[in-house]
Parts: C-alpha cells; structure tokens; sequence
C-alpha cells in the first residue's frame, strides 16, 4: 500500500527522530546497454551470478500475492469483460512471515471475522496499478504470456475501482474487500474521503497502468486497447476538472511561487502519472501527450539549483513545504528525463540530471534513500525510495553521459547489502524484496505488495541494462560514508540569554522536522558557538525562520583569534506562509564561507530574533564506500563547486565526471583522486 502524504507526516509528526519502520509500511524503459559499456566489470555474489547467466527479475512472489477477486457490475463500477469472467485478480496489500519461511497474506487496518472485512481492505489500486506495470513491463521485456495475461487481469481489477459514472467518475475508490466490495472510506479516515471523491495519488497511478497498458495491447489486442484508452481518457475527464483544469496557475508557498495544476499538490504524484502519459503518447495519443506537456511544466517548476544549496538539485515533491524531500514517490526525475527526450525539453532533461548526477551523490553519500529529508536525512530506508535513485539515474543517463549508470549501479546496490544492515533485502531466487531497513541496521522482513513491486521494478531496469545490473550485484555492503553531519544548537556553546526550547507538539513544525527535537532562541545580541574540526566542508545554518522581518544571524569563522569570513542570512522575512500548514520555513542556508583545513570556530550572532536549530556541514567531497566481491567501489562528490583532489580511501582506478555525468578522464594519480567541481568520481 502506497502512503498518502498525510499519513507519512502524521507518522513524522509523531516521531522526532523518523526511525520508525511500521511493521506493514503504510506508505516508480530505459534501453538495455552491454556489461562492457562502464568503465569496469565486477564479478560478484549470487546475485551477481544470477545477473551473468540469468535474469534477476522473479515474479513468483508477486504472484504468490495475487488473489481471485469476484467483481459484479453496477451502475457506477465494471470492467472488461465483466459478464464473461467475473473474477479478476489482486495483490493482496501485505505479507508477514509466517515464521516457517513462508508468508502469509494481509489485509490493511484490522479484519472483522463476522464479515472477513478490514477497516481498510485487502487490495489497494495503488498496488493494483503498479502491480499492472511490472507485468506489463515484464511481458514487454521477455515476450512471457503468463505475464501478459496477468497483466491483462490485473489491468481489469483496476477498472473495476474506477468510478465510471456520476460526479465522481473517473476518479478511484481505493480499498476493496476479499469478496469485491470496495470500501470508499476507510478507518482510518484518509484524504479524500471517501477516496474516489477527489483526484488522489491512486488516480494518478491508475494513469500510470492505464497508460503503459494502453501502450503494451496497442499491437496485441484491438479491443482491450481501446477500453484501455477509454478508461485512460476518463481519468484525464476526471483531472481536467481539477489539476488539468488549473493549468498556468501559481500558489504561493513560503514567498515561493509554485504550480498549482499538479495532482493533489504533489510532483510525486504527477510524476507517476507522467509516465502513463508519456508511454500512451509514444503510440500515438495526442490527448495523453498534451497532458504530459502540461503536467511536465509543473513537475519541472519544483526543480532546484544545485548551485544553491539544499536540496542540492532535487526535484521537490510537495507545494507544502519547501523544506522537505521523500525518497517514497521520487519518481519526477524519471518522469522529466522520459518527457523531456519525447518532448524535445531539455530544460526538464536538465532538471533530471541536476536530480540524478547532484542530488543523488548526496543521497548515497548520507548512508543511502532515507525515506525523508525534512530537512535533514532520516528514517527509514524502502524499496520504493532505493527504485527511484535507480530509475531516476537511467532516464537521466539517457539524456547525460555513463557516469550517471554508475550512479545508478551504486544506488542499486542498495538491494545487494549497501544498506544500514548490510544485507541483501531482495533475493532473486524468491523474488521476495523485504519491508524495508532501520537506521540502526534492523530488517523488516515481511514483504508486502509495494516492496516486491518496487523491487521487482527495480530488477526490470537491472535485466535490461547488464552494465548497471553488474556493478549492482557485485556490492556486498556500504563499509562507510561521509555525508551531512549536524552539530546541534542545544549542545553548543550558549550565551546566557539563549534559551533551548521543546515544543510540546513535537519535533514537526508543519513543514519540516526541528533536528533533535528542539531549537535554541537567540535574543538579540546573544551569541551560539560551534567547535568544527574537521577540515573543510561547506556550512548550511538550518534556522527555523519567522514570516515576519525578525532580523539577521550573523555568522564568523574563527581560527584562533583570527576572523576567516563573516556572513548574515535572515533569521524570517518569509512572508506570506500562503498554502503551507504553518508560518515560517525550516530550510537550511548555505553560508557564503567555505571552512578552512583546520579547526575553526563557528560563532552565530543574533541580530534580531533567530531560532537557531542546528549548523550542518556538508564535506568538501562526501563520499561512500562500498564492499564488493573483488575489493572497494568508491562515490566520491563534490560540494564546492570546485575541482578537488582528495586522498584516495581505497586503491584502485576510476573516472571523474561533471555532474550531468560526461566523462573528464582518469582520476586517480599519486595516492589522489580528482573530483570536478559540482560532480562526482567512481574508483575501483
């Protein structure tokens, strides 16, 4: 079951340190390219040997959680073919282990026994319709019939969540009970309610199957083809009175001004359903391309500078909150980097390598897809997160230069062991992807619908690019890395008049997640201290700025008694919080300094009122470590704009690459490796 964005920051909301990983998570075709295509082969482990002589990608355990589902028609639910075969078919939303090795299927809330009904359900059309893509893709990819019938199956229970007349048609119903009956609104209550009231991320991934559906019957069969397509064209019926029909307007979010026509407000959302859209337009759709123009130019306008700091060319998901990023639902620099070749856009193709080639170095470089930066990265690690890096990284690569498939490989490795636990989380012997990992290492070892779809999703684009799948499969483990590091404002060096405050409603302050739980508030003239000492780094000041003109933080470096650069960022003058849930921004700053190659001291002066959360230093280069079977694969990134030559943490040869990951030749000479200002370098 995909999250909602509520529920997800319901659960941030009561969780400061976002660590949790529910027991059930509550809550996206690049060209095949040869092994000798990157810059070097690794051998490997099982996984390995199952990518030299076979395919990684096993269906049997999505399959295991598909259910007959009997369906009757009314006068507002059918689907095709409905009088002929009234029974389709389901994955069931989650699996536990039933402590035998096996699992067993569950539905979603608790389950009447009278009745066998769940406050939620035992299908989803979010599952539903992503299930409906790896089949479609598989049988694509292999020529399987059984994966083109199961598709074809799947396809139809999905039509038959579809609303098809009366206000709401076109739109989902998203729950549906063992026996058929759907369930418009579930315990708990989410939004909308009931949920084919409204657009809704399961409408938008309901695009996303009618879309590569449509596409994948288009010379198979004539008649499913077109009710696909009519089924298609009713969602968008059903998008036009709502994000469709806002094309061209803007809200305001926090001063920013951001699109207002993307479904249920999200980039996350919309992505998903770009890439219905851009696989029905490449048959010939012109409604389904029109949609994607547009809902590109919204995605698109949720870019990032890289230049600029946080979030360091990410793609923001949510017009909410400009201070919060999900690795869940990350699907918009797939969905750019897909539109932008179809459409001949290379602003958004640009937006999609900024994501891949800056943002995702960052990512692994911080211990891997943390399911949230709000801002800083924490939480849990999920499979839906780990497929988005991957999938992000190969549609850029098509648009960019190789390195971006090392990217790629290194953050598909996640699967392999390059995770907190050090495990692999997907075995391709069983198909079965686990639930997710902890930040300290734990596994979820249940495998629900989402995980082995995104894992499945995953193992798709690994078969078709063997190059990525070898570099993949050969990593054992993430040995270290060096990413963000944060030096809380409660635990440094406090003038008398600064007070460390806990908001009672915790850490979450609407947008975002104060690090730690707490802030420091720094009266005018009040002062905060930070002893750094490392050397080098980029400093980003994460204050919890005011709506209102409180004034400046003045910010020093010191070395002994000697100033090395001084700044000032705002401490509020956010203005107009517009659709946002609160007042004021929690966005880190970057400073205008670099630190020096010694240890400093970093001094924040009030100059107003300034409610200081934390100083984060970003590395010069950060940089992750990965085992493998023949030794260490290293990421090495770049945060300062400039060319870098670091100390090598592993020996071994590799390439440096701009961002947009062009290759700038060999890199390792002398014990040293060469970084290019703004991009990357892989060693081996």
């Amino acid at each position: 079951m995909s999250i909602s964005r509520r529920a997800f920051l319901t659960a941030a909301a009561a969780s400061s340190a976002l660590a949790l990983l529910p027991a059930r998570p509550t809550d996206a075709a690049v060209g095949s390219r040869t092994a000798s295509a990157l810059p070097f082969s690794l051998p490997g482990s099982r996984a390995a040997e199952t990518a030299r002589g076979g395919r990684l990608t096993n269906l049997a355990h999505l399959r295991f959680l598909l259910a007959e589902v009997p369906v009757a028609a009314s006068a507002t639910h059918t689907t095709y073919a409905i009088e002929s075969a009234p029974t389709v078919r389901a994955p069931w939303t989650y699996a536990d282990t039933d402590g035998a090795g096996g699992y067993r299927p569950v539905g979603g809330g608790t389950r009447d026994a009278a009745t066998g009904h769940w406050t939620q359900g035992a299908y989803n059309a979010d599952d539903i319709a992503r299930a409906a893509v790896v089949f479609l893709r598989d049988w694509k990819a292999t020529g399987d019939v059984q994966s083109r019938d199961d598709a074809r199956d799947v396809l139809r229970s999905l039509a038959f969540l579809q609303t098809v007349s009366g206000p709401d048609a076109g739109r989902v119903v998203l729950w549906q009970q063992e026996d058929g009956v759907l369930n418009p609104s579930a315990i708990p209550i989410e939004l909308p309610d009931p949920s084919d009231s409204a657009e809704s991320y399961w409408l938008a991934r309901t695009v996303w199957a009618f879309g590569e559906g449509y596409a994948a019957f288009a010379t198979e069969d004539a008649e499913f083809e077109a009710f696909l397509l009519e089924r298609l064209h009713l969602c968008l019926d059903a998008l036009g009175q709502e994000s469709l029909g806002r094309a061209g307007q803007w809200v305001q979010s926090d001063g920013r001004r951001l699109p207002a026509w993307l479904i249920a407000g999200g980039a996350d959302a919309t992505a998903e359903a770009m890439l219905g859209l851009a696989a029905a337009a490449e048959v010939g759709d012109r409604r389904s391309r029109d949609a994607l123009a547009t809902y590109g130019e919204g995605v698109a306008a949720m870019a990032t500078d890289p230049r600029a700091g946080w979030p360091f060319g990410a793609v923001l998901p949510w017009t909410g909150s400009l201070g919060f990023w999900h690795a869940w639902g990350a699907a918009a620099p797939e969905a750019l980097g897909r539109a932008g070749a179809l459409l001949r856009r290379r602003d958004w193709s640009r937006a999609a390598v900024a994501d891949a080639g800056t943002f995702t170095p960052q990512v692994l470089a911080s211990g891997g897809p943390h399911n949230a930066w709000a801002p800083l990265p924490a939480e849990a690690q999920i499979a839906y997160g780990a497929h988005g890096r991957v999938a992000g990284a190969l549609a850029a690569a098509a648009v960019g230069g190789e390195g971006l498939r090392l990217i790629a490989g290194l953050a598909a490795g996640w699967f392999f062991g390059a995770n907190t636990a050090g495990l692999p989380v997907y075995d391709p012997a069983t198909g079965v992807t686990f639930d997710g990992v902890e930040t300290d290492g734990r596994i979820n070892r249940n495998s629900g619908a989402e995980s082995t779809i995104h894992g499945l999703l995953t193992m798709l684009l690994l078969d078709a690019n063997r190059d990525v799948a070898a570099l993949a499969t050969s990593i054992t483990g993430l040995s270290s890395f060096s990413g963000l590091r944060v030096l809380e404002a409660e635990n440094a060096r406090l003038s008398a008049g600064c007070v460390v405050e806990r908001p009672t409603e915790g850490a979450w302050t609407g947008e975002g997640n104060l690090s730690g739980g707490a802030f420091v508030r720094v009266p005018a003239g009040e002062t905060v201290e930070f002893d750094v000492t490392e050397a080098g780094g980029v400093l980003h000041a994460l204050i919890w700025r005011q709506a209102a003109e409180v004034g400046d933080a003045v910010w020093e470096v010191f070395r002994g008694r000697k100033r090395v650069w001084k700044t000032r960022v705002p401490a509020g003058g956010t203005g107009d919080r517009g659709l946002t849930e609160a007042d004021g921004m929690l966005v880190p700053q970057r400073l205008g300094g670099d630190l020096p190659g010694e240890a400093v001291v970093v001094r924040c002066t009030s100059r107003g009122d300034v409610r200081l959360d934390a100083l984060v230093i970003q590395p010069a280069v950060a940089s992750a470590v990965y085992a493998t079977s023949t030794g260490s694969a290293v990421l090495y990134a770049d945060g300062t704009g400039r060319d870098q030559r670091v100390a090598a943490l592993a020996p071994g040869s590799g390439r440096a690459y701009e961002a947009d990951g062009s290759q700038r030749g060999q890199a390792v000479g002398g014990g040293k490796v060469r970084v290019r200002g703004g991009g990357f370098t892989v060693t081996r």
